[in-house]
């Protein structure tokens, strides 16, 4: 039932995003589709040409109300909200006659739908940067409860190295503060506002686009006419396609990395059984089959999958095509991003972190013999290659004896230390420096971590320092966010104030 509950709610914000973007302004009732751009778009047209004179004043309040008429019938339940502007100027046409096509001078169906797209792909934007914010709180809570876990970390899926789990976790915080960069230098070259430019190189019209831009909450007009509606419009979705197919990348690496554990039968990172995190195989009934996972992977898939059809749809088209500017497509590669972040951020949450399971498992293997090497370096002047061939006999006679790090006898690190250095360094001493209780420290993962001297370690101080830079950054992606709407909303205030004043 949970299932079928949660595979509900994807689809309900799938739907949300169909042809509209998610708005979170003072007014959850208002729907920021085409049909409402249309309609600012309209009333800023009638605003500006009338007070440039631009318009007859003689009729200007007639299409004021006619425009206001439109837009009230559109806002009730069941209504059509065309999103063309071939069908929404028959309904002004209906309710103010012919004199309202004098707003469409120096206007194009081109124009105004690049427009649109643009207004409607900065909300998803916006909306993209709120979600990825949560999952970066969550990944910043999990870290500071894991300052001090010691796990595994893997390379070429193999495990390599111990590390701190919260150092593990800022790793991927970098990975997402990237993409949190990319929205907004995204977001600086999507806002710039097509009107006024017609269909490729503008009009005889004076439309004052500059003015236009601000009612609309845009940094200003496209610069290039020909760029506005023929070239922009195809990059847009692109580009986020690009951003958003690198952000999938990092999601399902993190849960394939976890997958790695429910292979073993003592994991040391689980989810939290129960609810639809996880569910008991129908024959098998030792299994706890991680549902969650394998849906956020699968969400992950789908949101490339949705990004990459961009991608195709502008591939060798001329310009002037209207194949990857839809408006619903592009919509649902941000609700596909949205919903993947979501089901990620249940993930993350349902984690269960066993810090003794993840010690043993390291003092189970080799993990720590680099650090043989380094110490024979570091503190004995011993060449590193030298040391890292003892470190890896050392290992070798390990695993062909079945011995633990915690078991392997100093006796075979003096034979095994001696026969190296005569064979490759004959020129030093042949009697092993470290001592055998400083060779067993040296194979303590916690004692590996807490002497990280690289800036940008998991050492305490440095990983402090990296956590509080990381609430930093999320502050400001959710205050850059916070900024953006808050500019869209102004601006748009201004408009309606503006426009009413049309109608007295």
């Amino acid at each position: 039932m949970q299932r079928v509950l949660l595979k509900a709610v994807a689809a309900a914000v799938l739907t949300t995003f169909v042809g509209a973007s998610v708005w979170a302004g003072a007014d959850p009732a208002v729907k920021r589709d085409e049909f409402f751009w249309l309609s600012e778009m309209n009333k800023a047209t009638t605003v500006i040409n009338s007070e440039e004179k631009l318009l007859n004043p003689a009729v200007v309040q007639k299409v004021a109300r006619g425009l206001q008429t439109v837009i009230g019938n559109g806002a009730r339940s069941g209504a059509k909200r065309p999103s063309e502007v071939i069908k929404y100027e028959p309904l002004l046409i209906k309710e103010a006659g012919m004199d309202v096509t004098m707003l469409h001078i120096g206007r194009s169906s081109q124009d105004m739908h690049a427009t649109y797209r643009s207004a409607i792909m900065r909300d998803n934007v916006l909306a993209i940067s709120d979600k990825l914010s949560e999952v970066m709180e969550t990944i910043a809570r999990i870290a500071r409860d894991n300052r001090t876990t010691i796990v595994p970390n893997y390379t070429n899926g193999v495990a390599a190295q111990p590390n701190s789990y919260a150092h593990y976790l800022m790793g991927y915080q970098a990975s997402f503060a990237r993409t949190a960069q990319q929205l907004r230098e995204f977001y600086e070259r999507l806002n710039w506002c097509a009107m006024g430019t017609t269909v490729l190189n503008g009009t005889s019209w004076p439309l004052n686009r500059d003015r236009m831009a601000q009612y609309l909450g845009f940094n200003g007009p496209v610069p290039d006419a020909y760029d506005a509606s023929q070239m922009k419009s195809v990059d847009e979705p692109l580009e986020l396609a690009g951003i958003l197919t690198s952000l999938s990348v990092r999601v399902g690496s993190f849960i394939e990395d976890v997958f790695v554990q429910y292979a073993q039968p003592r994991p040391w990172i689980i989810l939290q059984e129960g609810g639809d995190n996880t569910y008991v195989s129908s024959a098998m009934p030792q299994k706890r089959n991680p549902g969650i996972m394998v849906n956020t992977r699968k969400a992950a898939s789908k949101t490339i999958a949705q990004a990459q059809q961009a991608v195709w749809l502008a591939h060798n088209i001329q310009p002037g095509m209207s194949d990857n500017k839809s408006v619903s497509d592009n919509s649902r590669t941000a609700a596909a991003a949205i919903d993947m972040l979501d089901r990620f951020n249940r993930v993350l949450k349902a984690l269960r972190i066993n810090p003794e399971r993840a010690l043993e498992e390291l003092n189970s293997d080799w993990t720590a013999s680099q650090e043989v090497a380094d110490v024979l370096m570091r503190k004995y002047g011993l060449p590193f290659r030298v040391g890292h061939h003892v470190a890896s006999g050392i290992v070798t006679y390990a695993r062909s004896n079945d011995i633990r790090p915690s078991d392997f006898p100093y006796a075979e690190v003096k034979r095994i230390y001696a026969e190296v250095v005569g064979r490759e360094y004959p020129q030093g001493a042949r009697e092993c420096p470290m001592s055998e209780e400083e060779f067993q420290s040296t194979l303590d993962p916690r004692k590996i971590v807490e002497n990280r001297r690289t800036a940008g370690g998991p050492q305490p101080a440095e990983l402090d320092r990296a956590l509080k830079r990381m609430d930093q950054t999320i502050a400001g992606q959710r205050a850059w966010a916070a900024d953006k709407r808050a500019h869209i909303s102004a601006s748009l205030e201004k408009l309606d104030a503006d426009f009413k004043k049309l109608l007295k």
